[in-house]
Parts: C-alpha cells; structure tokens; sequence
C-alpha cells in the first residue's frame, strides 16, 4: 500500500510517502517539504499567531492535495514540539481540521522518543545490543534507551536547536558569555536526566538521528547524503567538542560555507552543537552512528505493525489513527487537539465534550492480553 506521513514540526513541514507492506522495509516514493518555522511564530504568550496558522492550514492543504495526487491511501498527521508548546494549540488544530479536514494529533516527546527508537532498532537490528537513540529537533531533545523494540526508558527536554538558539544566543556571532550560560543550561539540563536513561546498563551502541547530527557529520568528514543511506556515518566525541568551541565563535555567513550546512539550519547550528557535545560527554559516548531513519520512520512502522495484526487503530495511542483510508476523511472537530484516554479492552474513552457519535469502538490489542 502507499502510505503517507505528514510531520508538522518546529523547522518544518514533512510529508513523507512510501510504498510499505508488512514485513517488507518501507521504500521512499516521494517527500515534500516546507519550511515553515512554525516556532518562529509563537508570541510573547507562546500562543500560535493568526499568520502562522494561516502559512500552518495552507501547508496542509497543499499536503493533503499533494498525498492524493501520489496515490496515497492511508495518511498519519502528527504535531512535535512547536504545537505542543502553544497555548493555543488545541484551538489551531481544531480549527484547521474544520477548513482542511485534517485530522494532526500532538505527539508527546516520549512518544517521539519511543518511536524513534523503534526506528532505530529496525534500521540496525538486534545485533546492535543495547541501543542509546539521541534525537535533536528544532524544539526538543530527545533521547531513549533499550535492549528490546521497545525502549526501556526514554527522556524528552526543552532542548531543541531552534528553542535554544531563540532563547540563548539570537546574536550573529553570540557573545562567549551568552554561549557559557548556554552551555551550563544544557549540561544541567542532561545532566539531571542522565542516571534515568543508564540505570539499566551502558549502551552497546550510540545513535544519532535528525539534521543537526547530520550537518555534524558531514561538517566532521561524513559522506554527503548524495551517497545514499547505506553508507556508514560515524560523528566522533572529539570531533563535536571543537565543533561546540568553533561554531559559536564564526559567524552566519561563515557557517553557511561549512560542507552540508543548509541556509536554513546556519543560525541554530551553535545550538545543536553544544547539545550534541552535552549530551555524548554525559551519556559517556565516545562516537555515535547516524541513522537514515527516525521519527517519521518509526510512526510508519508502527502503523505497519498494526495493519499486520489487524488493528485499525492502536490501542495506546491516538495519533495512529489514519487520516484518511481508502478515500474516506475521518472528522472528529470536538476532540481534536485533545489527548484520547483509552479503556482497555475493546472501547475508546473520549475526552469530555465530545460527542456520543465520537465514542468509536476499537478491537483490543491482542498484544496486551495475557
């Protein structure tokens, strides 16, 4: 089947399309992408404003037409880090929905984490042992750990590239005592969070996913993306130390001639530098390798996982469900932008304000039976 993922994240907007069945690896069709920055347009009050919910709904809709055009039958929407941190977000959403008919549900970071880990363990495979999965996105860090699909335990924090650079250092170059507090900021950060991820062992191998570890990497000696995902990326601890000490110190436009560097991404690099380094000197990794696939993987896999044990919806979490499949477009306007609580087994509890229409029942998850 043809299969769509429409990522509404902080830098970005993301629709991925693949032609994926159960037990085959999911093989890229076709992406589209939109840099809509959509942190950039939160308010003092961090309330979503009036022109980023327009550029936010008139994204979509061009995503929506673009998923149809391509052939795809079965489409998950999902909101990160900028959506979930708006005030407003629920508001948006719902609203959206009405004038779209697009159903996006706000991921938390733990499910981010867990999902991205997923993909992570699939790309690798249990030869790699006990996984440690780092994730630096626009809005938030995320990280989790394991030794089975499942991640044993998993952390999300307020340390995106964007979210810091914003808050931290917005000067081109940032004065050395900005980046100091910055950096104090992020290891207290990580550093509070460190016991938690290693209490159940050292990771066997240390993996990296999202753009900034890439443009790392590639700024470090990694092999341009032009090679294709099956060529190994290794981004050494030493190597994001000085790029944590050189970065901040150069300024936009000199950033901008690294090898890799997307205009795009030149201002919050410094950031993800600093958060990189934190976070392999803390969690003791000498090296990490980068993974091809990550979150929006992980939601298809996961998706894939469902569709082979019959499952229209998953009994856990409310962003699987489909946006549309098979050509019909599911509507809920009262409970979009909420969290949907589930009573297992069988029948979905909504949120309060929706409607007895809403109240779908669900199959139980025969993976939670005894």
């Amino acid at each position: 089947m043809r299969l769509g993922v429409l990522d509404v994240g902080s830098n970005t907007v993301h629709l991925l399309v693949v032609d994926a069945y159960p037990g085959a690896r999911p093989m890229p069709a076709f992406s589209h992408k939109a840099e809509l920055r959509l942190a950039d347009h939160l308010d003092h009050d961090s309330s979503l404003s009036r022109s980023g919910e327009r550029s936010l709904r008139d994204v979509v809709a061009e995503a929506l037409r673009i998923a149809e055009d391509k052939g795809v039958e079965d489409l998950i929407a999902f909101a990160t880090s900028a959506v979930r941190d708006a005030k407003n977000g629920e508001e948006v959403l719902a609203r959206i929905l009405d004038q779209t008919g697009a159903q996006i549900n706000v991921m938390t970071g733990d499910e981010e984490a867990r999902l991205t880990f997923l993909a992570a363990r699939r790309w690798f495979g249990w030869s790699s042992g006990r996984l440690l999965v780092i994730d630096i996105g626009g809005g938030s860090l995320e990280v989790a750990s394991g030794i089975d699909e499942e991640a044993d335990t998993v952390t999300s924090l307020p340390l995106g590239a964007g979210r810091l650079t914003r808050d931290w250092i917005p000067a081109d170059p940032p004065p050395a005592q900005d980046v100091r507090r910055l950096r104090k900021h992020v290891r207290a950060q990580i550093g509070r969070a460190t016991g938690g991820l290693l209490r159940h062992g050292l990771p066997d191998h240390v993996v990296g996913t999202s753009k900034t570890f890439r443009q790392l990497a590639r700024i470090a000696g990694a092999a341009a993306s032009s090679e294709g995902p099956y060529v190994k990326r290794v981004l050494r601890h030493a190597d994001v130390a000085a790029l944590a000490e050189r970065l901040p110190r150069m300024s936009q436009a000199e950033r901008a001639k690294l090898p890799g560097v997307s205009a795009s991404r030149v201002a919050q690099l410094p950031a993800g530098a600093i958060v990189a380094d934190a976070a392999l000197d803390l969690l003791g990794a000498d090296q990490l390798e980068l993974c091809p696939w990550a979150l929006r993987e992980g939601v298809i896999l996961r998706r894939l996982d469902m569709l082979a044990l019959g499952l229209e919806d998953d009994a856990l979490s409310s962003y699987y469900r489909p946006l549309f499949s098979h050509g019909r477009t599911w509507r809920g306007a009262a409970c979009i932008g909420r969290r949907v609580k589930f009573s297992l087994p069988g029948t979905r509890r909504m949120p309060s304000g929706c409607s007895s229409e809403s109240r779908t029942p669900v199959r139980a998850d025969p993976r939670l039976s005894g």
